[in-house]
């Protein structure tokens, strides 16, 4: 419920307590009323409007006018990148239950893959990812040589990639650099994603380093961008003259 000594926002806890109310079935096709809502948590109009203004910018609800506000079927699975997460760590987060399939394990010569920042031969692992058993991203990560052989020699259909780094091989991930942009799916993989050939996917490139600067990871996921959103948080900054 809404407990007005918190600090935090009254329109952020209704957010949360009807973000969980979906994540268990409580509200499946529809949400309460504006006034159903407002009786039910004691509070103003403008905190219900503003929380479910939330739930529709985050995925969880659809509006349709004239006719009310629904829950989204298929909300977007959401990663935050203000910290490094893995994908199996972010479709947990969202109450969804992650699973790979893994597609490629095998050594391939760096500037062939034109990949600058590992040199000589590398490790590349390709698998296909799910949430709650529909393909959502195909994920292709490149190791130095070392890396990738101790890796293969997992069930990488069952484990965590970055928990066998840091809890089986001992290499501590510091930061990552990512860009993020748009291309379109090769033939090949748009038949594991599930979509047309010729759609365009997220495409995801990103360089993780040790605390010494060392390379550990290049990466390349594609996501499907009905499936899958990135978000970030951002405060703006004005220099008092």
């Amino acid at each position: 419920m809404i407990d007005e000594t918190l600090y935090i926002p009254l329109h952020i806890q209704l957010s949360k307590s009807l973000e969980e109310k979906i994540k268990t079935h409580e509200y499946v096709e529809r949400i309460p009323s504006e006034r159903e809502l407002m009786d039910m948590y004691n509070v103003s109009r403008t905190t219900v409007r503003e929380a479910v203004t939330k739930l529709v910018n985050d995925g969880w609800l659809i509006k349709v006018h004239g006719k009310g506000t629904y829950v989204n079927q298929r909300p977007p699975i959401q990663e935050w990148l203000s910290s490094l997460n893995s994908f199996t760590e972010t479709v947990r987060r969202m109450g969804m239950i992650p699973s790979s399939k893994l597609l490629t394990s095998k050594k391939l010569v760096a500037d062939e893959q034109h990949i600058s920042v590992l040199k000589n031969e590398v490790y590349m692992i390709e698998r296909l990812r799910y949430a709650d058993g529909k393909p959502v991203a195909i994920e292709q990560h490149y190791y130095p040589i070392s890396i990738g052989k101790r890796l293969a020699e997992f069930n990488l259909d069952q484990e965590t990639i970055y928990d066998l780094l840091e809890n089986e091989l001992g290499i501590m991930l510091d930061e990552a650099e990512q860009f993020i942009t748009t291309t379109v799916i090769e033939e090949h993989l748009a038949k594991f994603l599930e979509i047309p050939k010729g759609s365009n996917v997220l495409l995801v490139e990103r360089t993780i380093i040790d605390s010494k600067g060392n390379v550990i990871e290049y990466y390349i996921g594609k996501y499907r961008p009905d499936m899958y959103t990135f978000r970030v948080k951002t405060k703006r900054n004005i220099t008092k003259k």
